[in-house]
């Protein structure tokens, strides 16, 4: 199931973004929790939490498919979603990672774990667990629109979520820009860049 999404895991996330564009790319509130996250991928099991509550998260570590990313909707910004524990069991279940609209706590066994968590920070206070949210439904993360099964691209550089539809034209895409990329010298790029950089500056009437 998901097929190639493991093949995203090679593939930057400026590269994706360069490919697909500032609405695919989450905001730069969501940053990986530890340093040295190495790149995630995979598809989204997205997870709609109420304000307070966390239960909705707590059960997708349960149902979400070895390699998922979690996606989170979280209603608030005053209680962690998940802790040290949850993410041991996440990790051990095989989710790839959490990708998260609000906060964690125990963050430093999720360090130690070596469990990746992208999400807004932190905040010592769990939430409740007596709310139902959604499971599967589209959800809005990072100011992205992350439907179940899209896929989830994250690293040190943001996150980037690539549409189930355009999966195939945005791996071939990025791939191919990679190739030239690495085909292309710094003295290639300088030259190219530079007489870019100075039409643009003509068309704009610049004579400094």
């Amino acid at each position: 199931m998901h097929g190639d999404f493991k093949d995203f895991a090679d593939i930057p996330t400026t590269t994706l973004a360069d490919v697909l564009g500032r609405a695919q790319v989450m905001d730069i509130g969501l940053r990986p929790l530890w340093a040295g996250m190495p790149r995630v991928a995979g598809p989204a099991f997205t997870v709609q939490c109420p304000p307070g509550d966390n239960l909705m998260l707590h059960a997708a570590i349960y149902r979400a498919e070895p390699g998922s990313v979690i996606v989170v909707e979280s209603g608030d910004l005053d209680y962690a979603l998940a802790g040290g524990n949850v993410c041991a069991v996440a990790q051990r279940r095989g989710v790839a990672a959490f990708v998260a609209d609000g906060l964690i706590r125990d963050l430093g066994e999720v360090r130690e774990l070596g469990f990746p968590v992208v999400a807004r920070g932190v905040i010592p206070i769990p939430g409740a667990k007596k709310q139902l949210g959604t499971h599967g439904a589209p959800v809005r993360c990072g100011g992205v629109l992350v439907a179940a099964g899209d896929i989830v691209v994250a690293d040190e550089e943001g996150v980037v979520v690539v549409p189930a539809a355009e999966r195939a034209r945005a791996l071939e895409a990025a791939r191919a820009k990679l190739a030239k990329e690495s085909a292309e010298t710094l003295d290639d790029w300088e030259a190219a860049h530079h007489a870019r950089i100075e039409q643009s500056l003509a068309e704009l009437g610049f004579t400094g």
